[in-house]
């Protein structure tokens, strides 16, 4: 008979609750995931009571003050504050998404926050995300062209050319596509992941890349590309409202059409 355990120091605890202060006026909990790699303990999720009547609307908000005023120990990434870096994203209440357009109204009951699913974390909230950096550099994220003519200035593009860009530039590389994506976290070692996929098809769509076909051949592969298995969490989850799935099928698209 098979016995399976989980990995020493896996499983999550209850953790300690940190009550709001006296006089608070519209309170609510936020269970957050923590686990301090130099402590040898278990994770544990600690619950922090908010009040509402002195912190700002996303979650982020409620992290900062948490951090400010509660427990300085509380360890998160976050830059902009605006959807833009996608440094703060995180799994909230479920999905995954930025903490700083996340409302905390939207949320009905306790807040439940946890890191990035299926990523190996550096502590709290923050996940390890040298692997994922690693893979985006290997599509070559850049226009590969040959040097302008001599007195030339710029790479001309019509409109119509710059159109197909849209959906794609917007991509802030938050990784809540991929680490959402089950076909990830079977084969994140092999397989791309939908964030990846469509930065590689932002350059592939570019009519001022030269290097079309190149990227194609690199990307046919029986895990880089084909483990997509169109199961569409990463367009249910993304916080900028992509859409990596189709950005996957032009792809796969392309590479068929390269063979006819």
């Amino acid at each position: 008979m098979v016995e399976f355990t989980l990995p020493k120091n896996s499983k999550v605890k209850k953790g300690r609750t940190y009550e709001a202060k006296a006089g608070a006026k519209k309170v609510k909990k936020f269970s957050i995931y923590r686990w301090d790699p130099e402590k040898g303990e278990n994770p544990r999720m600690d619950t922090y009571e908010v009040d509402l009547a002195s912190c700002g609307p996303m979650v982020l908000d409620a992290l900062i003050k948490i951090k400010s005023e509660t427990d300085s120990t509380l360890t998160f990434r976050r830059s902009c504050r605006e959807g833009i870096c996608g440094s703060c994203s995180m799994n909230i209440d479920g999905t995954n998404t930025l903490a700083c357009t996340k409302a905390i109204d939207d949320v009905c009951g306790d807040v439940k926050i946890t890191p990035l699913p299926h990523m190996q974390v550096v502590k709290d909230l923050v996940p390890d995300l040298k692997g994922f950096y690693a893979q985006l550099e290997s599509v070559e994220p850049w226009l590969k062209a040959d040097p302008l003519p001599a007195g030339s200035k710029e790479r001309l593009q019509s409109p119509e050319e710059r159109a197909k860009l849209d959906g794609l530039y917007e991509c802030i590389l938050c990784a809540c596509c991929s680490t959402a994506c089950p076909s990830y976290w079977w084969n994140g070692d092999k397989f791309l992941g939908p964030a990846v996929l469509l930065q590689a098809y932002r350059w592939i769509a570019d009519s001022r890349d030269e290097a079309t076909a190149e990227r194609l051949e690199a990307l046919e592969d029986p895990f880089k590309l084909y483990r997509c298995h169109t199961i569409m969490n990463c367009a249910k989850t993304c916080p900028k409202g992509l859409n990596p799935a189709k950005a996957i099928a032009e792809i796969k698209k392309q590479v068929a059409e390269r063979h006819a």
